[in-house]
């Protein structure tokens, strides 16, 4: 589709609001591919706790393309640094191709790491010389670092531990130039899903007995069958803590419908709390209501596409 004003679409929304329906609509509206955003959905053999839905990526009869899931074994612990890595590789094939893409997913962290448009690198701890930093007031600690970099990024000088950190990572760059931190500039629409507590609420307690009817806990089962350790599991937090716990014997089946489904009503408002701070941090989020049909909404994106 030609006349559009940006590089990519993002998708966002917390737990349960539809967004991956309406990114996979899109695409095929688009003739795009779906980059997952779903710091979870990456790992194989982890579908229903995870809300792959995979079957949504099937719109009129067509298989609409998705990437950054299934890509890693469960009981691996993928970081952020490996997505923005990862998600780099398939954007830059899509552009390529003339494909347009659409980010969809609910992991704040990894759509920021995506959207503040700089690369993340691994940087380890100097302990001799945060030590030696930690003496210094954060005026001195600001001075230092404005002799490497202009400040832009005021978030890097908010408070002293911020500072010495940023400090490291320049530090760090300058010993190691080989360090490649160029990221592709990328205009992204954002576009937020959002629908009432209440109605969040009993979509998320609706589809927990549905996955739970559908297997789930018979998934997890299976991760340890296999070897995965109870700790390993519980690392991915949410289903696989609890459900993990339950078949342990630390919880009662009862006890394990209703903490989950707390936790899950917690884990989306944390979600909510996320794309609020990204507001007011600059980021402009043009919201959805979520109970709209999905043709309104893919109607609307567009035209936000073309304006």
């Amino acid at each position: 589709m030609t006349g559009l004003k940006y590089d990519m679409v993002t998708i966002l929304g917390p737990t349960a609001s539809g967004k991956t329906e309406v990114a996979a609509n899109l695409a095929y509206l688009l003739g795009g591919e779906v980059i997952s955003a779903d710091s979870r959905q990456i790992y194989r053999n982890m579908d229903l706790g995870t809300g792959k839905d995979l079957e949504e990526y099937r719109i009129n009869g067509t298989n609409i393309p998705y990437h950054l899931i299934d890509i890693a074994e469960a009981g691996y612990q993928y970081n952020v640094f490996e997505y923005q890595r990862d998600f780099l590789k398939v954007y830059q094939e899509l552009k390529i191709k003339g494909i347009f893409p659409v980010m969809c997913g609910g992991s704040g962290m990894y759509l920021e790491a995506i959207l503040k448009g700089y690369r993340l690198i691994q940087v380890p701890i100097n302990e001799k010389r945060r030590a030696g930093l930690q003496l210094l007031p954060l005026d001195s600690l600001k001075k230092i670092l404005s002799d490497y970099k202009s400040i832009h990024n005021t978030s890097d000088i908010e408070n002293s531990k911020r500072a010495i950190r940023a400090i490291e990572i320049e530090e760090f760059c300058l010993a190691h130039p080989e360090t490649d931190l160029s990221f592709p500039k990328i205009n992204s629409l954002i576009v937020g899903i959002r629908i009432e507590r209440e109605v969040r609420r009993r979509k998320i307690t609706a589809r927990l007995h549905q996955r739970l009817t559908n297997g789930m806990i018979d998934e997890v089962q299976k991760l340890l069958d296999r070897g995965i350790k109870p700790d390993e599991l519980t690392y991915y937090g949410l289903e696989y803590k609890y459900i993990t716990n339950y078949l342990l014997g630390h919880l009662t089946y009862e006890q394990l419908v209703t903490d989950l489904n707390t936790a899950i009503h917690q884990f989306a408002k944390r979600q909510m709390t996320w794309f609020r701070k990204m507001e007011r941090d600059g980021f402009k989020i043009r919201w959805l209501d979520g109970e709209l049909p999905t043709d309104e909404k893919t109607v609307k994106i567009l035209s936000w596409l073309k304006s």
